[in-house]
């Protein structure tokens, strides 16, 4: 809800001020200036918008890119989390009891406690450190039969995935789109929206629709990569339903 709050706000403002803009230019140039030198403007203008729209839609791209891989690295790590439960449970206590309980463990401090300091861009020391007491407690079984030996080599191979993306998925955390390219994708949109103003019509309505209406779309497209830019963040995230899951899984 508040995406769409904050979305809705932008949106607005952002149409205020480019129907606001071109108001002005009216006001100011006469439309006679603007006709003699339409044929210039808008062969500049052609090659501006095929730029800006690479540009953003690369940019789009990469942003839905890194979500779903976000998506994906929380998945294989609350498989891994799962199967190491399992693994274990071919194994006689107290060495079955620990690895269970601990995997419950993790699963449990994601939902409940790192989730939410990632939508603040932060990390769970607590999830860490269960997460080393998971390793150590697989790496200290001990297999007396065969086929022992093969869940634990298959153990510290879904071990390894889970540190893996667990890894992956810090780094998620704090990484984004960089500001410079924030500062080129605003300044494109800026400078595509007021080129429209050099394109005298007859009718300021019309005008108007056109200039408003491009300006939309192009914020609306800006709004989507700032949502996505970061995967753990805001309404549109990727939660910890892969995490629960697991929970429900392990306690059947």
């Amino acid at each position: 809800m508040v995406t769409i709050l904050s979305g809705a706000l932008i949106v607005l403002s952002s149409l205020a001020l480019g129907v606001g803009g071109l108001a002005i230019t009216y006001r100011f140039v006469p439309v006679s200036l603007l006709q003699a030198h339409y044929s210039a403007t808008g062969a500049i203008y052609a090659a501006l918008y095929v730029m800006f729209g690479i540009s953003l839609g690369f940019s789009l791209f990469l942003v839905w890119q890194q979500y779903e891989a976000a998506r994906q690295t929380v998945e294989a790590e609350a498989d891994a989390v799962q199967r190491l439960y399992w693994l274990a449970d071919r194994y006689p206590d107290p060495e079955r009891s620990r690895v269970q309980d601990l995997a419950v463990s993790y699963a449990r401090v994601e939902v409940e406690d790192e989730w939410p300091l990632m939508s603040r861009g932060r990390v769970s020391p607590h999830a860490e450190q269960v997460a080393q007491q998971l390793a150590e407690a697989v790496r200290d079984l001990d297999p007396k039969t065969d086929f022992q030996n093969a869940l634990y080599t298959d153990a510290l191979g879904r071990l390894d995935v889970l540190r893996e993306n667990r890894a992956l998925r810090l780094t998620e955390v704090r990484e984004g789109i960089p500001s410079v390219v924030w500062v080129v994708m605003v300044a494109g949109a800026v400078i595509t929206v007021g080129f429209t103003y050099l394109f005298a019509m007859r009718s300021f309505k019309l005008h108007a629709v056109a200039t408003g209406a491009l300006t939309i779309i192009v914020v609306l497209l800006l709004f989507t990569v700032g949502v996505l830019n970061h995967a753990f963040d805001g309404d549109v995230r990727v939660g910890p339903g892969a995490f629960e899951l697991a929970l429900k899984e392990m306690g059947q």
